[in-house]
């Protein structure tokens, strides 16, 4: 009979096999074996059509194909309430196992910290897994629109369409209106940025602010180019370098104290996390490292990459790990500045 093994040999086989057992390549088979024959719902805050769904549809087409065990990504619109509704369904009722990821808007990371409405999500808690490109939003107008440029706006009405509170298209103008002064007449309820556009077109309101130039530029180039509207201001805290050449001013130039800047500074941080993907709060780890990973790696495809050039979809991908740090710097803002940028969201009807 062999003798059975001396306890050092025990405890130094036990070690090995724990070793083995969380080691990366342990953790990616694990992650395989789960994704293996599922389907991931990527869920996106908006309505078919527009700039967020447009990017939510690329990345799905070869998501999958990163992710390990090639599991189906499925996109599916889940709109409304300025993508809030889905924040709330991606927060409370998703399940958390990996298998439901959210193309959220950039407000409703930021609205339960400076909105006036209470939110059913903790944006704080999401776990991102990144951002498919810094955006920088616009103000456009139509060219027979009264208002021309956007200093024109700080003495004449222009009239937006605009999605409710917590969407970009309502908070921008509303912010450019407390903030600097504007004259913007803000018409909620419309579901996206693409119906928005179709009241431009069909001259119900005569513009927009808080849609992306990325989308702009995609969808609707012509506008630009047969003189049906012009862009009249950049909504960053930093101009993009193709309308910067056009000469379009960027908003916070026109602030006039130190404080108004810091005020648009906090509420344009959305920007660098512009069209964030997220996971609800308490994925397994080892799941959200892998999604992560075939996040970046499905936005840097070469066949992402010449079907985005195709479309003119600017893509700069951030990762989840820098989603995150940007998201925990803005709740860690100044209590004054915040309170400001509250007031600074509240729209008073003109």
């Amino acid at each position: 009979m062999r003798p059975w093994p001396a306890p050092s040999r025990v405890a130094a086989a036990g070690a090995l096999v724990a070793l083995l057992a969380g080691s990366p390549a342990a953790a990616q088979d694990a992650v395989a074996q789960f994704y293996q024959g599922k389907q991931i719902n990527l869920f996106i805050g908006t309505t078919p059509g527009g700039g967020y769904d447009t990017y939510a549809r690329l990345l799905a087409r070869r998501f999958g194909g990163y992710i390990p065990g090639n599991p189906t990504v499925v996109a599916q619109n889940m709109p409304g309430a300025g993508s809030n509704k889905l924040a709330a369904y991606m927060y409370t009722v998703a399940p958390k196992d990996g298998t439901a990821i959210g193309a959220i808007f950039s407000g409703a990371i930021l609205q339960p910290l400076i909105g006036d409405t209470p939110a059913q999500h903790d944006p704080s808690r999401f776990i991102y897994l990144g951002n498919a490109n810094n955006e920088v939003f616009i103000c456009l107008a139509r060219a027979d629109a009264p208002a021309k440029t956007f200093q024109d706006t700080l003495g004449q009405e222009l009239i937006i369409g605009a999605s409710n509170e917590g969407g970009s298209t309502r908070d921008f103008p509303a912010m450019l209106n407390n903030v600097l002064g504007a004259k913007l007449r803000i018409v909620t309820g419309y579901a996206g940025s693409n119906e928005i556009m179709l009241a431009i077109e069909r001259n119900e309101v005569q513009g927009a602010c808080g849609v992306g130039w990325s989308s702009v530029a995609a969808q609707h180039p012509h506008w630009l180019t047969n003189g049906f509207a012009r862009i009249i201001a950049q909504l960053a805290s930093k101009g993009h370098p193709t309308m910067d050449k056009m000469g379009v001013p960027v908003a916070v130039d026109f602030a006039r104290t130190a404080d108004d800047r810091k005020v648009m500074d906090l509420i344009f941080s959305q920007l660098i996390f512009g069209r964030p993907y997220v996971l609800p709060p308490g994925a397994p780890p080892d799941r959200v490292a892998a999604v992560r990973r075939a996040f970046m790696a499905a936005l840097a495809d070469k066949d992402t990459l010449a079907e985005a050039k195709k479309m003119n979809l600017d893509l700069d991908a951030l990762s989840g790990e820098e989603v995150q740090a940007e998201v925990a710097k803005a709740y860690a803002m100044p209590a004054n500045i915040v309170e400001r940028a509250k007031q600074a969201l509240v729209y008073r009807g003109r």
